[in-house]
């Protein structure tokens, strides 16, 4: 069978690696093209554009490449008349995919949306998009299932592939991991500043004004698979900080915190129990858009399973040096929040259910191809 995945983020060719793993499993001649990353490449999918290329966030961001995002929505339209998928798989990436999905639908093609785009928090019209156009809607959250039932759509609800990811990383020694990456013998701060170029170049300049503040840690960058290290190198100045490339759960499993740009690394790091600083920081303009149209508590995955806050946000001006090494300090050196962050990380990997999330996504997808 042929298969067509679109996704355009770090997290989606993620999950969308994990999935045509399975797919290929139920599917010996299983045939991928899609628009991912490096990881679905890994498994064996044709990737025909690539994320690094795709990744636009932001109001006015959108507004100034609308000719590159038009451009895109003809070419994915054109390739899949050409390619003649037996199934097309959305994974997140709403604004391309739900456009591409009506295309989908009108001209005869199964299509399946796996990892739902969050009209839970936002422009909650378009599910009237998922209702006429999707054949079957995968979800990975509790909460979604019944989010979709409410506008009378069969949601299947799987369990998040994070456990599978945390499920496949095996034992860590951490010794031996610090002296293969010639770490000095001193406790770890990571800093995880997104996976797209514009929160990187937002984000961590602001992270690194906590350095001077903590001489007894080293601070090491998780790389995002898709950036240059020479970007990190031009925002890093005279700071000594380590960037560390495909190695993000290494890095969490030695950390003793984590500031961490709000995304799916926020839920990455919670299932790994290092205790972390959510952040978010945007334009004016498009943060004021946002307040008035996202209709959610809080801007972490984690607060939101969890319905309460249980990991710190800052988020516009709150996001500062002074604020990030008060919050730093409160992680790591009081003993009675940091036993209260562990235990209620320990109760949100309960919550999110069993492992096995791309196994059942797969087979879903298969009983839609046959």
């Amino acid at each position: 069978m042929k298969y067509y995945i679109i996704t355009g983020e770090a997290s989606g060719d993620l999950h969308g690696s994990n999935l045509v793993k399975e797919i290929k499993k139920l599917d010996n001649e299983a045939t991928v093209r899609c628009w991912g990353g490096d990881r679905m490449q890994e498994q064996g999918a044709q990737v025909v554009k690539h994320i690094r290329d795709l990744a636009i966030m932001g109001f006015v961001e959108v507004l100034k490449n609308l000719r590159t995002i038009f451009r895109n929505i003809d070419f994915c339209k054109k390739d899949i008349a050409e390619y003649k998928p037996d199934v097309i798989i959305f994974v997140d990436y709403p604004g391309f995919n739900l456009r591409i999905a009506k295309f989908a639908k009108q001209n005869g093609f199964k299509t399946v949306y796996y990892i739902s785009p969050q009209l839970w928090a936002w422009k909650e019209s378009r599910v009237k998009i998922i209702r006429k156009y999707i054949d079957r809607m995968i979800v990975i959250f509790p909460f979604e299932k019944a989010f979709y039932a409410k506008h009378n759509i069969t949601a299947h609800y799987v369990g998040h592939p994070l456990l599978d990811e945390l499920q496949n990383f095996g034992s860590f020694d951490q010794n031996s991991w610090m002296k293969e990456h010639n770490l000095p013998e001193k406790p770890i701060i990571a800093l995880l500043p997104g996976s797209r170029k514009q929160e990187i170049v937002k984000m961590l300049p602001i992270f690194l004004q906590v350095v001077p503040h903590f001489n007894d840690f080293q601070f090491i960058i998780a790389g995002a698979p898709s950036i240059d290290l020479s970007l990190y190198l031009d925002l890093m100045a005279q700071n000594s900080v380590k960037v560390i490339f495909d190695q993000t759960y290494n890095i969490l499993q030695a950390s003793q915190a984590a500031l961490v740009t709000s995304g799916t690394a926020t839920l990455e790091t919670a299932l790994f129990k290092t205790p972390e600083v959510v952040c978010y920081k945007t334009g004016k303009f498009t943060f004021a858009i946002a307040k008035r149209i996202v209709n959610v508590k809080f801007i972490s995955i984690v607060n939101l399973i969890m319905d309460r806050l249980i990991v710190t946000e800052l988020l516009q001006e709150e996001l500062n040096a002074k604020n990030l090494v008060s919050k730093i300090n409160e992680l790591i050196f009081n003993p009675e929040i940091r036993k209260k962050t562990m235990e209620d990380m320990i109760e949100l990997r309960n919550k999110l259910g069993n492992k096995g999330a791309s196994e059942k996504a797969a087979l879903l997808i298969s009983e839609i191809v046959k």
